[in-house]
């Protein structure tokens, strides 16, 4: 059973044959009987959200989701739409739903719902009878099919142990002697490897490893040459390596370059001796999670601006008026049980509180209402604030004065190393290093901070800006937190800049003291052109040539002592200061001006989603799991975060594991020497499981490590299990991570460990799982003081208080500037809200209500018109006075406006006591839309409207405070 909808109609098919049409209400029916689920909003393949006429749907094999509009029974609009903004995309023809489940049949066909389930078939079986099949390494073929008929009956009895009652092995697969029987009914070509060059005139193409002189040589003779190449980036850096028209560049993938005797194939991976790995789209997209996703629920707390920190209550319909008005509120909690109604247009008044805690901080103290404690905070944060961005400004100015050296523009060897690079650029990547580079060239010193997940290229990027600062004849020292951490920036600068004349050393504790020595004094010398190590390169004895450039890995995990080093050292030279600790896009933007920052908020492409699971304690799945890693040459994280039961685990792990494993414990009371011992050898895959406590959390980069098991991972907050699933799934391999977990676990704890089991790729659940990131990245960047002041008041409205501040202080309004324009009182006589009926997922509506209390533009009001229009169709009267509640208040505010009282064809607008309207200028606004005005007031100001003709009191007035703004260029 299928459905095929598109413009005028619907239909239901079963076969191509069948067809009829079908109502909105039948086509409701037939999607969840199909298997499909009903939600409010559509995030994830297999849903579909009805809102009035309007029905979205995603089902496999759909390009995108499709949201139908329906006029009656007949589909007046068919498009596609984002799972993210929600909006709409392109206009399509029709769509074809097919089915998430294939027992039973459509609904109301009673008979058909209690069929047997469809059987199962092989792809050999849906082959037409005259099906060419071409078969290549036939016995290697046969031999697979055998392997996996074998793994088969393990996997299933592992399933039996686990409780699961799967179907038997012959009714899921075809055993190899059918498999081959089948085969056999069909024509078939073997291809042996041996013949393949007689019959095709294919020969492989010249090698070339990155030596780009012969490069030119070759594609400067016959056959003419075609490079395909990875992306634009790539196909420019080339273009400009080889110059002229040696080649045509195109981009495209190929598995090889080959050579026919009129043509001649290269691609960039093979030129540049990279793994080429076909990153293959995800078929199905989920949405990332998006502030709806984070919408307040009851029991929120939450910080109002005016009158300190509640709990949120839920939105209740409250009456106002003697005429039997209604006006939805949000309901926020007080110390003492008093309780804060706010009007919904209002809700720009209230901010979630959140911290930095790791979920096990105590609660908030409530504010009472009309106390002045909470003023006196808010008056306490605003003048820290204000003090901080002060200094951050004055700080940026002094350094842009500051004179540094200005390294030359990109050398052919700085192109030739970013084309080598062995993955695509993320946008974030490209514009990272365009960014970096940009400040090196400029003649005063750099200081930029360039944040980015676990395995985002933050590491590419300085690589890229030291290679760029040796080339110029300077010294480069890359300072990390740990010495495992040196090895690995080690490794990789050595492989990267390995055909390159680069001196590269690594100064650490696995050092002995001569080598030690004999660096220091080469790095006197200048024999030394990057030097990679802990704290040590801060030492007195450590002196440099020619500085051009620092490095700073994770600066907040090193010392105050170290910091003022670091603070010397920085005032001379270009400083990149690396963070895989993510900050808030509010507070970046928020900086912006005052801090060079840089976010690499890209995923990469070539990393899979981390396959997560929630499991209790099982031998057989332990087991089964150690095995399979093992078996393809893989390593192993085993995290059981209590040092004084590790062994005991170490012990039971041994025991499940294959007798060839080589397992090693680690954790943080063992003396330092023998610890980087141990991570040594896993780095370099002599150890096959790790054992260990949280050290692992971050650091380690092995991209040969697959598997994690973290046992009670209910012990552990969402940021750790984040961070910790980070360590696999650096590769293109698939990765695994099982949560272990007992029966019984509280509801806190459960929450947490679903969120990360449904969000295992990277971008889908980045926002959610990394909140708690996200205010520990930010308290490193803020530092300890301005952190206590965000715990204080709720970290959102520190953030809000912080852009108000430096936005006022950039503009030199002072710090009212933010403060003086405050939104007028705007009150109707007819209900102005979105009603259930018409947006009944609370959490979206919450969403559209804020925007709209934000807005400051009627620009704003109008894309959220738009937007309700297309998501829920044509909008009610009540949700038209809404918007125009948001604009009276947008323009309200521009204007001085203190309260707007619109009644039947009648008005009345009070103005502020500071505010100084031209009269001539109103009074002509009003004159063009008809309206007459009365002076009930002069200071202040405030007149009585009524309308003579025209268009509605509403409208009108929008249209006459657009024409005094536009009048007076405000």
């Amino acid at each position: 059973m299928r459905l095929v909808l598109e413009t005028g109609r619907g239909k239901s098919q079963v076969a191509a044959h069948q067809a009829a049409p079908l109502q909105f209400a039948t086509v409701i029916q037939r999607l969840e009987a199909m298997g499909y689920a009903r939600v409010a909003t559509v995030t994830e393949v297999a849903q579909f959200s009805v809102r009035g006429g309007i029905l979205d749907v995603y089902g496999f094999g759909m390009a995108a989701p499709a949201r139908l509009e329906w006029w009656g029974d007949d589909i007046e609009s068919l498009r596609t739409f984002d799972l993210d903004s929600q909006r709409s995309g392109d206009a399509i023809e029709r769509v074809t739903v097919l089915p998430v489940k294939t027992e039973g049949g459509g609904a109301g066909d009673v008979a058909a719902q209690h069929a047997a389930p469809l059987p199962r078939l092989s792809l050999l079986d849906l082959l037409p009878g005259d099906a060419l099949i071409v078969l290549e390494q036939e016995s290697a073929l046969g031999q697979e099919v055998e392997r996996a008929w074998t793994e088969a009956a393990h996997h299933l009895e592992v399933a039996r142990r686990l409780g699961e009652e799967p179907p038997a092995r012959d009714a899921l697969f075809v055993d190899p002697a059918a498999w081959q029987a089948r085969l056999a009914r069909f024509p078939r070509i073997a291809l042996d490897p041996a013949e393949t060059a007689v019959r095709f005139p294919i020969a492989p193409p010249e090698a070339i490893d990155r030596d780009i002189k012969r490069l030119r040589q070759i594609v400067a003779t016959e056959p003419p040459t075609v490079i395909l190449c990875d992306n634009e980036g790539q196909l420019e850096r080339l273009e400009e390596l080889l110059g002229g028209d040696r080649a045509t560049l195109a981009v495209g993938a190929l598995d090889g370059g080959f050579v026919l005797p009129g043509l001649r194939v290269l691609t960039d991976h093979e030129i540049f001796r990279r793994a080429r790995r076909l990153r293959r789209p995800r078929r199905y997209r989920e949405a990332t999670a998006t502030a709806a996703t984070r919408a307040l629920k009851g029991g929120d707390y939450v910080v109002h601006l005016e009158h300190g920190i509640g709990i949120y209550r839920g939105i209740q319909t409250i009456p106002v008026g003697a005429e039997g008005g209604t006006l939805e509120v949000a309901v926020v909690e007080y110390e003492g049980g008093s309780r804060l109604n706010v009007p919904l247009y209002r809700l720009d008044q209230l901010e979630p509180y959140r911290t930095a805690a790791n979920g096990d901080a105590p609660p908030p103290r409530l504010h009472r209402l009309g106390a002045t404690t909470w003023q006196r905070q808010r008056d306490k944060t605003r003048a820290a604030i204000r003090q901080m961005a002060t200094e951050l400004l004055d700080l940026y100015a002094r350094r842009q004065l500051a004179a540094g050296f200005a390294f030359p523009p990109d050398t052919p060897w700085q192109r030739e190393l970013e084309s080598a690079f062995l993955y695509e650029d993320t946008p974030d990547q490209r514009r990272a290093s365009e960014e970096v580079k940009r400040d090196m060239e400029r003649a005063r010193p750099m200081d930029r901070l360039l944040v980015g997940d676990v395995g985002y290229g933050k590491t590419e990027v300085a690589l890229r800006a030291a290679f760029k600062a040796v080339q110029a004849g300077k010294q480069v020292a890359v300072l990390v937190p740990t010495t495992i951490l040196a090895e690995q920036h080690g490794r990789t600068f050595r492989e990267r800049l390995a055909d390159y004349p680069i001196r590269i050393e690594v100064l650490s504790r696995f050092r002995g003291p001569k080598d030690t020595k004999l660096v220091t004094r080469r790095l006197e010398t200048g024999e030394v052109d990057i030097v990679i190590g802990t704290h040590r390169l801060l030492s007195r004895d450590v002196r440099f040539h020619d500085l051009g450039m620092l490095i700073v890995d994770e600066e907040h995990r090193f010392g105050v002592r170290h910091k003022e080093r670091l603070k010397a050292l920085k005032l001379a030279v270009d400083v990149l200061t690396l963070t895989a600790t993510p900050i808030p896009r509010t507070l970046h933007l928020s900086l912006a001006g005052l801090r060079d920052l840089t976010l690499l908020e890209t995923p990469p492409k070539d990393r899979s989603p981390v396959l997560t699971f929630i499991e209790p304690w099982d031998d057989g799945l332990i087991e089964e799991a150690l095995a399979r890693e093992l078996d393809r040459a893989g390593q192993v994280y085993f995290v059981h975060n209590r040092i004084e039961t590790i062994d005991t685990i170490a012990e039971r792990v041994r025991a499940l594991a294959p007798p060839r494993a080589r397992i090693a414990v680690a954790h943080g009371k063992q003396k330092e020497a023998e610890l980087d011992a141990v991570m040594a050898r896993f780095v370099r895959g002599e150890v096959d499981i790790l054992v260990s406590t949280m050290i692992v959390e971050s650091g380690l980069d092995v991209p040969n490590a697959n598997t994690m098991i973290v046992n009670r991972a209910d012990q552990l907050g969402l940021a750790q299990l984040y961070q910790l699933r980070g360590r696999v799934g650096r590769s293109h391999r698939r990765a695994y991570c099982y949560l272990l977990v007992p029966d019984l676990v509280d509801a806190d704890a459960e929450e947490r460990l679903r969120v990360l089991e449904h969000h295992t790729d990277l971008g889908s659940g980045y926002r959610i799982a990394l909140r708690d990131l996200e205010l520990r990245g930010a308290g490193n960047l803020l530092g300890g003081a301005q952190s206590g002041h965000a715990q204080a008041v709720g970290f959102d409205t520190y953030l809000r208080w912080l852009q108000e501040t430096v936005e006022a202080l950039k503009s030199g309004k002072g710090d009212e500037g933010q403060r003086s324009r405050v939104p007028p009182e705007v009150i109707l006589d007819l209900p102005a809200h979105l009603s259930d009926a018409y947006v009944p997922d609370e959490a979206v509506k919450l969403d559209l209500y804020r925007r709209l209390a934000r807005a400051e533009a009627p620009s704003e009001i109008q894309a959220v018109r738009e937007e309700l229009r297309d998501r829920f169709g044509p909008l009610p009267d009540d949700a038209q006075r809404l918007l125009l509640v948001s604009e009276l208040r947008a323009l309200g505010a521009r204007i001085g406006l203190e309260m707007v009282l619109v009644k039947g064809d009648e008005a009345r607008l009070t103005f502020a006591r500071d505010a100084s309207p031209r009269l001539a200028g109103l009074t002509a606004a009003l004159d063009m839309v008809q309206f007459e005005a009365e002076v009930r007031r002069a200071a202040p100001l405030s007149l009585r409207l009524r309308r003579l003709g025209g268009e509605p009191i509403g409208s009108g007035l929008v249209r006459a405070l657009t024409a005094v703004l536009a009048d007076a260029h405000l």
